[in-house]
C-alpha cells in the first residue's frame, strides 16, 4: 500500500513539472498617462490573427487586435490612418519592438514567418520585447490609452 502511495506522489510530481508555466511578460513601455486596458480575456477566443493600428505622423493613436475570429475592443483615439494586417495560418508574433516618448510612436511586430509589420514614426526611446521561453509567442496585449496609446505591455505564452 505504501508503494502505491509513493508511486502516485511521484507521478503527480512528474506531471506537475511537465505542466510548468511558460508564460512571460514584457513591459510596460511608454508614458504614464491614460486609462488601463487589457486583452487578457480576448485570448480565450484564440491566437492573434490580425492587428489594426491607427497612427498619425507623431504617435500611435489606436489599437485593436483580432483573437481567433473576434476583434478586441478598440483602444485609443480617432486621429490618423488605420492599417490592418492579417497573419497567415500558423503565423505568430515572436517579437515586438518600438519607440516611445510620452506616448507610443512606433510598433513593429515580427512573426515566426519572418515578416515585420511596422506602424508609426521612427523616433523616440527604443524597446524590444521577446518571450523568455522558447516556442512561445504573443498571446495578448495590455497597456494604457487615452487619445493616444500611452503605454503597452506584451504577454507571451504557448
Amino acid at each position: 500500500m505504501l508503494a502505491i502511495i509513493l508511486l502516485a506522489l511521484l507521478c503527480a510530481s512528474a506531471s506537475g513539472n511537465a505542466i510548468q508555466s511558460r508564460s512571460s511578460y514584457s513591459g510596460e513601455y511608454g508614458g504614464r498617462g491614460g486609462k488601463q486596458f487589457s486583452h487578457s480575456a480576448n485570448q480565450l477566443n484564440g491566437s492573434i490573427t490580425a492587428i489594426r493600428v491607427r497612427f498619425n505622423s507623431f504617435y500611435i493613436t489606436g489599437l485593436q487586435v483580432r483573437y481567433g475570429t473576434v476583434w478586441s475592443e478598440y483602444v485609443g483615439g480617432q486621429q490618423g490612418n488605420m492599417e490592418e494586417i492579417f497573419l497567415h495560418p500558423g503565423e505568430s508574433v515572436i517579437q515586438v519592438s518600438g519607440k516611445y516618448r510620452i506616448y507610443m510612436k512606433q510598433l513593429i511586430f515580427v512573426t515566426n514567418m519572418g515578416r515585420k509589420l511596422t506602424f508609426g514614426d521612427d523616433k523616440g526611446t527604443c524597446f524590444t520585447a521577446v518571450p523568455l521561453h522558447p516556442n512561445t509567442f504573443l498571446r495578448f496585449i495590455s497597456g494604457r490609452s487615452g487619445i493616444f496609446i500611452d503605454a503597452i505591455s506584451l504577454h507571451w505564452d504557448v
